[in-house]
């Protein structure tokens, strides 16, 4: 068969790839409605995600050999119900369920799982705690940066590198800790991770050689930092944190041997561990206790003064846990960590058998950022960009969250909200959020005992535009729940 005479034989199509629609399945005189109602369909069953784009009104229109008012149409009565919305030049996008679907839950699941389940699901305003602001990543520092790391090696520089970590980066992060954290380092002691998380884990597989078999966590602390623990095979004990952090007298009651802290901005509260119980810690240390101090966003402060780390306090008891995540950016799984002597040939040896090192490339550009004085120019930028954000969200909550009571909000990168006797759960607030586009972490995932409900919101990620539209929107949620 000639080619001429097969595309002849098949005809014009007048279907669409976009959810497999049919335009000759629209009853006579209904043809609006149907493709209305098919939309309607397929957002109430997930199979278009709030976030999901529509096609181009003109495309679809072509496809389904119709006018293009009739899809314009359609489109039109899914946005008075509230399910789609125009995006100027992102074009058409479904932002609810139609009325009485069932939002999206975050799932209750053990160990960290509510939190990757819920970073992965589509939204369109991300509010989850943890993340800094990625657009303002130094691109054209680090390019810059990079050519010169390029251009001076040689090829033996291409082989595999000290698994501790290359000299560079951990010189650079000893000199990075003594200016901004207070605590002085040999570079010898740095071991380069891959990130904190990594940190945690490296530790867990250590101290049961030292007879350490339960760690004390804050609570509420993190859900992530907590799984960590557990899944290498440590038990965890919660200890309280109230307005001054952790309740010393409460840690030594558990009679765990080894505490996992964030002294400096609590997560999630965003209060300081005060100066009575650092010095009652310490005392506890000294005494045989172990602190492993995660300095996770320290660098980011606005309205109080720089509190020292931990470790530069006690060095020989306390295990230090830093990284560039809420600086630059998570992606590039770059950290460090500091343990005391007694420790630190069986870490280095954990690093060394778990991975043989982190990439070099990377560690050298990040030396350079360091060294130049790249990075602290960056930290000066992000921090009054992070300041401007906090204060939209600041502002927005208290003019759309009626009730709510605001915590840790003069450092890092979120704010802890609660609600004190609220008769609901907030894991529905924060379905009832996510079936409105909007991403939050319920604070009762980071709790181990009960607690007034509350979220725990960053605010860094996004413009402050996105910021009070994303606190609007929970305010929706939380009217339909009380």
């Amino acid at each position: 068969m000639s080619r001429s005479k097969e595309g002849a034989s098949q005809g014009p199509t007048t279907g669409s790839d976009f959810l497999q629609l049919d335009i000759g399945q629209a009853p006579p005189g209904g043809r609006t409605e149907w493709l209305a109602e098919r939309l309607r369909a397929a957002i109430a069953d997930g199979t278009l995600p709030v976030g999901s784009r529509l096609p181009a009104g003109r495309a679809l229109a072509a496809e389904l050999r119709v006018s293009r008012g009739l899809v314009t149409e359609a489109y039109q009565r899914l946005a008075e119900t509230g399910q789609v919305a125009g995006r100027g030049r992102a074009g058409t996008v479904v932002v609810a369920a139609p009325p009485g679907a069932a939002p999206p839950a975050p799932p209750v699941v053990s160990r960290g799982g509510p939190v990757d389940a819920l970073r992965a699901a589509p939204c369109r305003i991300d509010l989850s705690p943890g993340v800094p602001d990625l657009t303002a990543f130094p691109r054209t520092a680090w390019l810059r940066a990079e050519r010169r790391v390029l251009s001076a090696l040689t090829p033996a520089d291409f082989g595999y590198g000290d698994p501790q970590g290359a000299p560079a980066l951990r010189a650079a992060v000893a000199g990075w800790l003594a200016r901004n954290r207070g605590i002085r380092a040999d570079p010898a002691e740095v071991i380069v991770v891959a990130g904190v998380a990594q940190a945690l884990w490296l530790l867990a597989g250590v101290l049961p050689g030292q007879g350490v078999h339960r760690v004390a966590v804050e609570d509420p602390g993190s859900l992530g930092a907590r799984g960590q623990l557990e899944s290498a095979g440590l038990d965890t004990v919660p200890v309280p944190v109230d307005g001054a952090g952790l309740d010393v007298d409460a840690l030594r009651a558990s009679g765990a041997r080894a505490a996992l802290l964030t002294p400096a901005h609590q997560f999630p509260a965003g209060v300081v561990l005060d100066g009575e119980r650092r010095r009652d810690l310490l005392d506890w240390a000294a005494a045989g206790g172990l602190v492993i101090e995660d300095d996770y966003d320290a660098e980011h402060r606005y309205d109080r003064a720089p509190v020292p780390a931990l470790r530069a306090l006690l060095p020989e008891g306390v295990c230090y846990a830093g990284s560039v995540s809420k600086l630059l950016a998570p992606a590039l799984r770059l950290g460090w960590l500091l343990v005391p002597p007694r420790l630190r040939e069986e870490v280095a040896a954990a690093k060394r058998n778990a991975d043989l090192g982190n990439p070099v490339l990377a560690q050298l550009v990040l030396a350079q950022l360091m060294d130049s004085g790249e990075l602290e120019r960056h930290l000066r930028f992000v921090r009054r960009r992070h300041r401007r954000r906090r204060d939209a969200m600041l502002r927005a909550v208290a003019g759309r969250l009626p009730g709510a009571r605001v915590h840790g909000a003069a450092a890092g990168l979120h704010l802890m909200v609660t609600f004190d006797g609220a008769p609901f759960e907030d894991t529905d607030l924060a379905a009832a959020a996510l079936g409105l586009g909007v991403k939050v972490h319920p604070l009762s995932w980071h709790r181990v005992r009960p607690g007034p409900p509350g979220l725990v919101l960053g605010y860094a990620a996004g413009p402050a535009g996105e910021i009070e539209e994303g606190v609007a929107l929970l305010g929706r949620a939380l009217g339909e729940l009380v």
